[in-house]
């Protein structure tokens, strides 16, 4: 990932204290880059943005009719959740439709994000089971096409008709072959694209309308994610934040380590962007000033600027700086 360029500053007492560097690229309904920051070519690991590509081939396969999954049940597809009971409720109940149990999960067991869930757990010494894994929702999808199509439980080998499908699906919509492949958090093949591919993966999406049976499950995907932000983070994560203060405009997944997609139904644009250490502040607040810079969200809304432009404080709750987009962004 040569040639990054800041993104976010962090100031205190008036001067420029730390920076954080990316990627990032815009492109629109011909797969042209519109804007673009450091290199649109750098080849990464999308982690958790592309969970959308990852339930493509449930949807468009008709498998998700199948089992009448419902608009909450697609975003859960889609989410990293924080393991609230609004999210491991949902999860439980479409294991039992599916007549599994929780070691049918291929992804390991988590403590929740969500502070009075996890602490709940804690004052009554319950141990994290695989369905508060924040990727829960995902691997209920993974298992919906595996019960579907009669394949073998181990769906996170590489080998496995699932991930075939999956890296096949990812490949078309990304236009590129992925030249490598890791293993996420949850246990599940990751494949790599360039920015630039994943940015005409979003554009695809924020373009798709019913027309095509591919087209028509990247509607509901998006749609679903929309309607159900809370359910693709939580009630305090930025990718429900946003969402919500875009209404009904974008369709925003972060990842790990510093990455950030969105999709722009009415900009009929898609956006990917990668912090180069991988830092959760900047991505959130990078994606918050792309996002700003497009018209797609208000600056001075609370919401929006609780990621873009934050104060710092002490302890005490003294404002001692604060987080900026860089000039290249803002």
């Amino acid at each position: 990932m040569s040639d990054p360029v800041d993104f976010v500053e962090l100031w205190r007492g008036g001067m420029l204290e730390s920076a954080h560097r990316g990627h990032a690229v815009v492109v629109d309904e011909a797969g042209e880059i519109v804007h673009q920051w450091g290199d649109p070519h750098a080849v990464i690991y999308p982690r958790s943005s592309a969970k959308m590509l990852q339930a493509l081939p449930m949807v468009e396969s008709g498998v998700a009719d199948r089992f009448g999954l419902s608009p909450e049940q697609l975003a859960l597809s889609c989410a990293s959740h924080s393991s609230a009971a609004i999210h491991t409720d949902k999860v439980q109940a479409w294991l039992r439709d599916l007549e599994l149990g929780d070691d049918a999960f291929r992804c390991g067991p988590n403590w929740p994000a969500d502070t009075a869930a996890r602490n709940a757990m804690i004052k009554t010494d319950m141990t994290p089971c695989r369905y508060h894994n924040e990727c829960s929702g995902k691997h209920c999808g993974f298992l919906t096409m595996t019960k579907a199509n009669g394949w073998g439980p181990d769906y996170i080998e590489i080998d496995h008709p699932l991930q075939i499908l999956i890296k096949r699906t990812f490949e078309e919509v990304t236009g590129e072959d992925s030249p490598a492949w890791g293993i996420d958090g949850c246990s599940a093949p990751n494949f790599a694209t360039s920015l630039l591919g994943m940015g005409r993966a979003m554009a695809k999406y924020a373009c798709a309308d019913e027309s095509t049976t591919r087209g028509a499950a990247m509607v509901r995907l998006r749609n679903a994610m929309m309607a159900h932000p809370e359910l693709v983070a939580n009630e305090d994560r930025g990718c429900t934040h946003l969402m919500r203060a875009a209404k009904g405009q974008a369709a925003v997944k972060c990842g790990a380590e510093g990455y950030y997609v969105a999709i722009l139904p009415e900009k009929r644009m898609g956006v990917a962007l990668k912090i180069v250490d991988g830092a959760g502040r900047a991505r959130d607040c990078a994606i918050a000033a792309i996002l700003c810079r497009l018209g797609v969200l208000d600056p001075n809304d609370p919401s929006v600027k609780a990621y873009r432009n934050p104060d710092l404080k002490s302890f005490t709750g003294l404002i001692t700086g604060d987080m900026r987009p860089s000039a290249a962004l803002a």
